[in-house]
């Protein structure tokens, strides 16, 4: 099938996908009204194989180290599957799956599948890496831009969560291993929740969405005007290194994140 854009909708929700746009999510509409970025960054992209930024662009791969290209120097971030055109496999009203194939730089020829259901209240999405050959490392996450005000001269979205912990962030802004005690915002900071991520962001009069994640890690990033960013991952920014989670041919990598709403 093709990689044009998809538009799913249920009730008064309308999700487009967009896969020939690094898989992203390009707009989520709620009674008509647009809750993520539009321009130049955004939507949601997928975060894959890895997560945030790896340090020097290397990472440890059993044995060997491996290099990629340092595209945020000197760090490699972001993974590659967001630059990349994915294909749709299955599509109908409310729910659809598309596929992208690892290649250079990654080193590891493995399949990225997402799917995405769509209800009249959530959108959940689920992402897996599978191998069709040796193990490695890998991270799955999800980078979605809210739009930090919904126009009509509402405020501006506040953010609530209540981390466990929250990873000291270095000057490399890669986390220095050290846990702490979470500090007040603005963040471009991971978060830990053992419970799994769960982050309320509140229109105020407007809109109530959780996002909501099994995963116990989560970025928070609120440093720009126009949007606010709540990552769900499967490991911290340089996890590659420091919290591996291996994609085996017997068991592959899967992550799941639902944002629900209800209109207040």
């Amino acid at each position: 099938m093709s990689n044009e854009d998809i538009t799913l909708t249920a009730g008064d929700a309308e999700v487009t996908v967009a896969p020939g746009n690094g898989g992203r999510v390009g707009s989520l509409r709620v009674d008509g009204v647009e809750l993520l970025r539009q321009g130049a960054k955004f939507g949601c992209f997928p975060m894959v194989p890895w997560c945030g930024r790896i340090r020097d662009g290397r990472f440890l791969d059993g044995a060997a180290v491996r290099q990629l290209p340092l595209n945020s120097p000197p760090h490699a971030i972001h993974g590659t599957a967001r630059d990349g055109a994915w294909r749709t496999a299955r599509v109908t009203a409310d729910d659809a799956v598309i596929t992208y194939d690892l290649v250079d730089p990654w080193p590891h020829p493995a399949r990225v599948t997402q799917a995405f259901a769509l209800t009249a209240d959530a959108l959940t999405i689920t992402m897996a890496v599978e191998t069709y050959g040796e193990s490695f490392p890998a991270q799955i996450g999800w980078h979605p831009w809210f739009n930090r005000n919904l126009g009509d001269g509402g405020e501006d979205v506040r953010v609530d969560f209540r981390p466990g912990w929250q990873e000291e962030r270095g000057d490399d802004h890669l986390p220095t291993g050290r846990r702490v005690d979470p500090k007040p915002g603005p963040w471009d900071d991971c978060f830990g929740m053992p419970d799994g991520v769960d982050v309320t962001l509140t229109w105020p009069g407007r809109l109530e969405l959780k996002v909501g994640s099994r995963e116990q890690w989560a970025v928070v990033y609120d440093e720009q005007e126009a949007a606010v960013c709540v990552e769900p991952q499967t490991g911290p920014p340089n996890g590659l290194n420091t919290h591996p989670r291996l994609v085996t041919p017997i068991e592959p990598l899967e992550a799941t994140t639902t944002w629900s709403w209800r209109r207040l």
